[in-house]
């Protein structure tokens, strides 16, 4: 994008208050799983009350000692929370990563070079695209051996790569046919038409010519499946196939709070909330990037 449209694009992006707040709440969210841990509330995940003096700490609800209550094992649930996003959004960030990846080698590839490779590849696409990707993410996690509870960083290090590599691996699909059609409408353009007049390789026309000019609606597309791989780890977790215990993610809390929802609904609804507001944030943010990448969409600026 020529400098004077980025400018203006940000100009609109910066207009728009929804995608400001969306950003903003994101940002929040990242920061205070960053720096929460050591500052706001310096208590591990694992620091526990249980068998204490007091009896029936281990669960009990918000307090002055403990802002969000704790949970059965007398764990924080502040602590935990702070160092779930930590866990929840690396990995929905990775999952992103490794998926656009893949998009990009798939579509891209798919979209310049046409022909048999193009329909050899999308009807690999849309075989992984006709099953549900949380599906295929639960095969690949339960055909690899998670690594055992008990564990701290370790452990719960192992089964975060896992869990990213999953969603990244079979979640690829909707990024791809849209990189796909951006190629399409761009490879016949007058200036890859030029390049190719020069002699340039068909491998860099499409890395320095076609592919940044194909950039905008992916960067909005990534920024919309953060949001939906953070609903795919907590789905995962939800079934008790996400990060292993005592490390903590936002899903596995949903998952740890299952039998106490009637008596201790706190324990289900703060990790609720912050799962909500996160994907809420990126799918704004995601919305206000589209209207400032392309005026057409936006519907009078400020909102």
């Amino acid at each position: 994008m020529p400098e004077g449209g980025a400018r203006s694009g940000l100009s609109r992006f910066r207009a728009n208050r929804l995608a400001v707040g969306g950003l903003a709440l994101v940002a929040a969210l990242a920061l205070a799983s960053l720096a929460g841990p050591p500052i706001l509330w310096a208590v591990t995940p694992t620091h526990t009350t249980y068998q204490t003096q007091f009896p029936g700490e281990e669960l009990s609800p918000p307090s002055a000692a403990h802002p969000l209550g704790t949970d059965r094992l007398g764990f924080d649930v502040l602590a935990r929370l702070l160092w779930g996003g930590m866990s929840s959004l690396l990995i929905a960030l990775a999952a992103t990563a490794i998926a656009l990846v893949i998009a990009l080698a798939v579509g891209l590839t798919a979209g310049y070079a046409g022909g048999w490779i193009d329909a050899a590849l999308m009807r690999l696409t849309d075989t992984f695209f006709a099953f549900p990707s949380i599906l295929l993410a639960m095969v690949l996690v339960a055909a690899v051996d998670r690594p055992s509870e008990g564990g701290w960083l370790p452990a719960a290090g192992k089964s975060m790569i896992l869990l990213f590599v999953a969603l990244g691996a079979t979640g690829w699909t909707g990024l791809a046919r849209l990189i796909r059609a951006q190629v399409l409408t761009v490879r016949g353009a007058e200036y890859v038409n030029a390049a190719r007049a020069l002699g340039l390789s068909p491998a860099r026309i499409a890395l320095r010519h076609v592919l940044p000019n194909c950039l905008g609606p992916v960067a909005v597309a990534a920024t919309l499946a953060v949001g939906s791989n953070l609903l795919g780890e907590a789905g995962l977790s939800f079934l008790g196939l996400g990060v292993v215990p005592p490390f903590p993610s936002w899903g596995s809390m949903l998952n740890d709070s299952r039998a106490f929802f009637a008596e201790c609904p706190w324990l289900m609804a703060f990790p609720g909330l912050a799962i909500t507001l996160a994907v809420l944030g990126f799918n704004l943010a995601g919305d206000g990037l589209r209207d400032a990448l392309d005026p057409r969409t936006a519907s009078g600026g400020a909102r």
